[in-house]
């Protein structure tokens, strides 16, 4: 089966990095706001922080005036946990930091206040959160998020079946469900697989041609697809490219006009060998090196000890970011059952 536009096309949202150093005297669940490892950050500092920013910041004291200082909070914790798991990847690859990429960094941050571009909230809280820090080290977070990014993109590949779920829209809750469940199914019974993307391939092409999506509501499907993350950039941003082999991944595709759910089977995960590919490589901005820098964070997670105080929410591995809760997480990813852990 030849690979879909629809999937080459996936698109996956920009997350921004950040850090913030650990602190509190050692990781106990009381009086902290998260754990990672032998860190932590207490409840008492995240709300200073969050003070500062109403006191220092207009659009502090704007998101005060709207009841939205959750926001900040949760920012302040996803910081933090990028900021350890990037400590921690950079010790075990044996990172060393371009300092005069630093400094450039550095020189480009500007003092005044974070201004109400019409962007959103989203954009806003993380520059914010990376005023309240010391400049050289959210610079020297970004620097190796992209190092780690450089040193893995071209040899970095996936191996996956997968199904494409037709969605309405972004907020399509039914879609969502149906991705969530059959993610779980594939993971339970992993027979149920091969019936299921010959259902799904079948559909597609009678809704290539019908116009009219078939009785499961798919949209794509593909069988035992090698993706090379230096071919496909917006994929290699995704859980497909963070996730382990034996794991079924679910994440929406975020296309402005055709966000689709897409539920993967992870067969296979490489990053020690160049990716025999089907197209060149693409060239990477320094954007999605962050970006990809921050996906290739995810497998640090499994050892980190990673606790989040449930005022702050989840943590969601899909977009490695907070969540307000559960049910507003980005994707999911399953360990399939029988299989043993794959090494990273």
């Amino acid at each position: 089966m030849g690979r879909p536009r629809a999937l080459v096309a996936v698109v996956s949202g920009v997350l921004l990095l950040g850090g913030l150093a650990g602190c509190g005297s050692g990781p106990s669940q009381v009086g902290s706001a998260v754990i990672v490892g032998d860190s932590s950050v207490s409840l008492d500092r995240v709300q200073s922080m969050i003070d500062q920013a109403v006191r220092e910041q207009p659009y502090g004291q704007k998101l005060a005036r709207e009841h939205k200082l959750d926001l900040l909070g949760r920012e302040i914790v996803r910081q933090t946990v990028l900021h350890e798991l990037t400590e921690r990847a950079a010790r075990k690859e044996g990172l060393v930091v371009d300092q005069g990429k630093v400094a450039a960094l550095t020189a480009q941050e500007k003092s005044a206040p974070v201004a109400d571009t019409g962007q959103g909230d989203a954009v806003a809280v993380t520059q914010i959160v990376s005023k309240l820090r010391d400049s050289n080290e959210v610079a020297h977070d970004v620097v190796l998020e992209m190092q780690l990014a450089q040193k893995y993109l071209p040899k970095l590949s996936v191996g996956a079946d997968y199904v494409g779920i037709a969605a309405t829209s972004e907020t399509d809750a039914e879609a969502r469900a149906r991705a969530f469940d059959l993610a779980q199914q594939f993971a339970a019974d992993p027979g149920k697989i091969q019936a299921t993307i010959q259902q799904a391939g079948q559909e597609a092409q009678q809704a290539q041609q019908t116009g009219m999506p078939g009785p499961g509501g798919f949209s794509d499907a593909g069988m035992t697809e090698v993706f090379g993350a230096a071919q496909y950039l917006s994929l290699a941003q995704t859980p497909l490219f963070g996730s382990p082999a034996n794991s079924v991944v679910a994440f929406q595709a975020r296309m402005p006009a055709k966000p689709d759910w897409y539920v993967f089977v992870v067969r296979s995960r490489g990053t020690d060998k160049a990716v025999p590919a089907d197209q060149e490589a693409q060239k990477p901005t320094d954007q999605q090196l962050t970006s990809i820098g921050t996906r290739l964070l995810q497998p640090y997670l499994t050892d980190a000890g990673l606790r989040v105080n449930p005022r702050y929410g989840v943590w969601d591995v899909v977009a490695m970011n907070l969540a307000p809760n559960s049910a507003a997480t980005q994707g999911t990813v399953v360990p399939m059952r029988g299989a043993a852990p794959a090494q990273q």
